[in-house]
């Protein structure tokens, strides 16, 4: 058995390491299958190329080598998908921006492979040194350009990841990311290699074979490193402008372009071309591995400074790029998730979370972090005790604070918030982002690079730097605020047209309901018309009542209510569709204090918002509960579900739906009608899965 054998059969084993690593340790997700589905194919092409290499004849040789391209063919489409998703919070958006490239990723390369599989290959002969050649017929070539250009747009949305990330997420993916890079990179040369001279040469797979060594030891690097798939990074929606694959594959092809002139004017053989493309492939790995490692850089930033004695900060530089990064944010989410990357960037801290305090001084809300994911950070969230000792703290306290070298209670709601994730990272430090005396939230960092401590010119940068965002924030939300009176002012202008026009029309329709018994004597005809002129009429009545309460100023009437009792009135239409299933789960809860019929309009179109999602088929639940001084509503569906970016920019706006026929109303309305009674909804959502909202209304405490 030859090294290249033992090679290919040794790579297939250490696949098999890593999909046992992945599903022994990892939650299943797309993200996770896609990554198995990916390694299961590099194992089974390993194992192929061992196979063809000890085959006893040519055709067995061959035919080998065509099942090799076969499996080859099916990678394109589950490696697009993959780099789509890893790592990406955003990844819905960019599945449907792709969604046409990758089902022809999925469908065409193997249906080229398979339905042309006897003319892959034209021929196959033995060259001087004693190795296999076989020619490529055009499927084959076609299956090497489509191959190609996959890896190329898998390189290109690592890199994509890869810059949108910062701090400790970009630690955790690191080495996950240069493994792929060397394996597809590999991959590009070969490729390439291959569509020059319309050839495989076995001896060419030993590359490919020393690649995926190479990336497998560096995944399972970074699979030991925590998090690696827990995370949530948002690359911009835009195209890049640049892009460092095609640097780096370029880089790659010159050097070994210029090795094989090299070999060939010395007369050495394909052995030593092979031996030196893999020490060039270590060598840039290890040297990009360097170039991306943030030690390095800090310590390279450290010597310039000392020895060429440089300030510690070029403040001009450090204050344009970060209104660069910040002032073309245009609402709080934008804001703060450029606002922690700049502050990782500029203070080499891995770990950078920014909380905002809620409209109602009560609870933190999670806004960016660079290692926190949201169910995560939401499990961190203190109480409203805590938060209230820790805005009243900073409200007369606006310098940064040393959380860890503070014995304060505030100190360790801070520290709950912030986990430590290096044992090695330094102090932990909080920038209070405060507007006059109103705290709008805080900013911490910590895990500095080396376990560097800050100064107090640190110090003063941030406490300018959380002036910045405190500003930026305030900013944003008055912004915010004018935009909806805007939109509320032109839909009342906008709805007394409604009510106006549709009065008139629904008294026309009346008149006529009046009429109709008299002048068509078919009674069937006369039925089926007055049926539908009811429906319609009725349903004009229902759009003038919804949009006319929205013209006036909503008032409420409170009084202890059994949130049961006005469940079922809300049911009381309810008709079961063929298909629809209806659970409830009402249990035992004391009196709320609603106003009765506000209520139920909400409870109503929850209810009919959950029917309509499910389309024919599926289920409907309804359940109330008792949750900390608060009667609770929850009715789920298992229909289409909602995108998290609808549900933070367009849920609960007015003239905002996904319905085809819808206005846009209902949830605007219904937000307004609970936020008087001083409650609150909450929305849980996942296209495909389903959506689950939750009413919260305060129970009535005797006296």
């Amino acid at each position: 058995m030859s090294l290249a054998t033992i090679l290919a059969f040794a790579n297939a084993l250490l696949c098999g390491v890593l999909i046992f690593s992945v599903l022994r340790k990892e939650k299943r997700s797309l993200v996770h299958l896609t990554f198995i589905g990916g390694i299961v194919l590099l194992a089974a092409e390993s194992f192929i190329t061992g196979l063809a290499r000890e085959a006893d004849s040519v055709e067995s040789m061959a035919e080998w080598q065509r099942w090799q391209l076969v499996v080859m063919a099916l990678m394109p489409g589950t490696w697009m998908l993959f780099s789509l998703t890893y790592g990406r919070g955003n990844y819905p958006f960019f599945l449907k921006r792709w969604q046409n490239l990758l089902i022809f990723a999925f469908v065409v390369p193997p249906v080229l492979a398979l339905g042309f599989i006897d003319k892959l290959f034209l021929s196959a002969k033995k060259i001087d040194d004693g190795h296999w050649v076989l020619n490529l017929g055009l499927p084959g070539i076609v299956l090497n350009i489509l191959f190609l250009l996959a890896s190329v747009f898998v390189l290109m949305n690592l890199e994509w990841t890869y810059r949108a990330s910062v701090g400790t997420m970009r630690w955790r993916i690191k080495f996950m990311i240069l493994g792929l890079v060397v394996l597809f990179g590999a991959r590009c040369y070969t490729s390439i290699q291959i569509l020059l001279v319309q050839q495989v040469d076995l001896q060419q797979q030993m590359v490919d074979a020393g690649a995926l060594l190479v990336a497998c030891i560096l995944i399972l690097r970074g699979l030991l490193r925590a998090g690696h798939f827990d995370l949530d990074v948002y690359p911009s929606s835009s195209v890049l402008k640049s892009s460092l694959t095609v640097l780096l594959v370029g880089l790659y092809l010159l050097i070994m372009g210029v090795f094989a002139q090299l070999l060939k004017k010395l007369g050495l053989g394909a052995d030593t071309f092979t031996i030196t493309a893999f020490v060039v492939m270590c060598s840039l790995a290890v040297l990009t591995l360097l170039l991306l490692s943030d030690r390095v850089r800090l310590h390279t930033s450290r010597f310039v400074s000392r020895h060429f004695q440089r300030p510690l900060y070029d403040y001009r530089t450090v204050w344009r790029k970060f209104t660069d990064a910040t002032a073309s944010c245009v609402n709080q989410e934008e804001l703060c998730r450029a606002a922690v990357k700049s502050a990782t960037d500029i203070f080499q801290a891995l770990s950078v979370t920014i909380w905002l305090v809620d409209d109602k001084k009560e609870n933190l809300v999670f806004a960016a972090s660079t290692f926190l994911s949201k169910p995560k950070a939401d499990s961190l969230l203190p109480d409203k005790a805590a938060v209230a000792e820790l805005i009243q703290y900073f409200q007369t306290q606006h310098e940064p604070a040393d959380i860890d070298s503070v014995q304060a209670s505030w100190a360790g709601t801070l520290q709950q918030c912030h986990p430590d994730e290096f044992r090695k990272g330094g102090n932990r430090i909080c920038v209070p982002m405060a507007a006059g005396e109103e705290i709008l939230g805080f900013m911490l960092l910590g895990d500095r690079v080396g376990g560097v401590a800050f100064t107090w010119q640190d110090f003063d940068l941030l406490k300018c730097i959380g002036d910045q965002i405190a500003a930026g924030l305030l900013n944003t939300r008055l912004s915010q605020k004018l935009l909806q009176a805007k939109e509320l002012e032109a839909f009342q202008t906008m709805s007394a047209f409604f009510v106006h026009d549709l009065k008139n029309t629904a008294n026309t329709l009346n008149l006529m309901l009046q009429n109709l018994p008299v002048h068509f004597d078919d009674p069937a005809f006369r039925a089926d018309a007055l049926r539908g002129v009811g429906k319609t009429v009725a349903h004009i009545n229902h759009l003038i009542g919804r949009l006319g309460s929205i013209r006036q100023a909503l008032q409420i009437k409170p009084a202890p209510c059994q949130l049961n009792d006005l469940v079922a009135k809300a049911l009381s239409g309810w008709e079961e569709n063929a298909g629809i299933q209806l659970q409830k789960d009402l249990r035992p809860l004391p009196p709320v204090l609603c106003d009765a019929e506000q209520i139920t309009k909400v409870a109503i179109n929850l209810i009919f918002n959950a029917r309509e999602a499910i389309g024919r088929e599926g289920q409907v639940s309804l359940q109330t509960s008792q949750i900390n001084g608060w009667g609770v509503l929850a009715v789920s569906d298992t229909g289409c579900g909602m995108s998290p970016d609808f549900i933070n920019r367009s849920l609960f706006r007015a003239f905002q739906t996904t319905k085809k026929n819808g206005l846009g109303i209902g949830m605007f309305q219904s937000k307004m009608i609970v936020e008087a009674h001083k409650g609150r909804i909450e929305v849980e959502s996942e296209l495909g899965k389903g959506t689950t909202f939750r009413l919260f209304l305060p129970l009535h405490i005797q006296s």
